[in-house]
């Protein structure tokens, strides 16, 4: 059996490597409870090697960001239905551009089944939702790309967008702020958005009520008006307001409504995912 001490050891590693997983990922990788793996976060936190973030923690120097995995695990219920609102706003026909992230990912992955599409986007993860599905045109921003969020910035992806308009534009962010706008945690990541809002009829911003009026980072993007925040019923009522009087329209979105997927369903999507991806890097060699 691991003892306490090898197994914090592991989880360490764990985040300096390849960031961190879920607090339910690790109880099942460990095969102990989510409140001992809680329990080690914690003293790992208090060791001064990890920082905790909702649902996780990240290695202290190492990781100043979640990894794109993990947070695709947070705040499941409230990015899913944010999701599902979004889609239902896009019409047969459309030219939509979506951003990295994972919210918007999983607005992508509820567009697998539309016709006559076209999507723009600079996340990996949209990419992998959208490529194998017939009616969806997929446009990819190249660029640098930054991994820990699978997204694509810089010059050459600024270049692609000075080609292009959308009807639509999706956003994500680390956080927003009715002062400030959008935070991430580098300029190259806020320019493409501004470059990206100037480019659509009608843009939004899906952010869970988790990020509003936070300062995680020190990078912004300021979105002239109009645009849309869509975030969901959980949402402060007094940051709430305070975007509405900046002039931002939000939409509120029941994070218990229909149309969203479960935590298995999305797990066992990422296995098979995992499981193809590990049968074709077996076959293809690296570059």
């Amino acid at each position: 059996m691991t003892t306490a001490k090898a197994r914090r050891e592991e989880i360490y590693h764990l985040a300096v490597t390849t960031g961190l997983a879920s607090v339910e990922e690790l109880s099942r990788h460990f095969n102990v409870t989510a409140s001992t793996i809680r329990r080690d976060l914690a003293h790992l936190n208090g060791e001064g090697k990890l920082a905790r973030t909702y649902g996780g923690a990240v290695a202290l120097g190492a990781h100043p960001e979640p990894s794109l995995r993990q947070r695709t695990g947070e705040a499941f219920e409230q990015k899913h239905a944010i999701a599902a609102w979004a889609a239902a706003e896009i019409q047969e026909g459309e030219n939509i551009l979506l951003d990295g992230g994972s919210t918007v990912g999983a607005l992508a992955h509820a567009l697998r089944d539309r016709e006559n599409l076209t999507v723009a986007t600079p996340g990996i993860n949209t990419l992998q939702e959208l490529a194998d599905s017939p009616g969806v045109q997929v446009d990819c921003l190249g660029g640098r790309l930054r991994g820990v969020s699978q997204t694509f910035v810089g010059p050459l992806a600024e270049a692609a967008l000075e080609r292009m308009t959308f009807d639509r534009v999706f956003l994500s962010a680390d956080a927003v702020t009715a002062e400030d706008g959008l935070c991430e945690v580098d300029h190259a990541q806020t320019r493409l958005k501004e470059l990206m809002a100037r480019r659509g009829t009608t843009v939004y911003v899906l952010a869970d009520s988790t990020k509003l009026g936070k300062r995680p980072f020190h990078a912004w993007a300021r979105i002239p008006l109009p645009w849309i925040l869509v975030t969901d019923t959980v949402a402060d009522v007094g940051q709430v307001q305070l975007f509405r009087d900046t002039g931002v329209t939000v939409h509120l979105v029941d994070p218990g409504g229909a149309g969203t997927r479960s935590r298995e369903e999305v797990a066992h999507e990422e296995a098979a995912h995992e499981e193809v991806a590990g049968g074709a890097s077996s076959k293809v060699p690296a570059s």
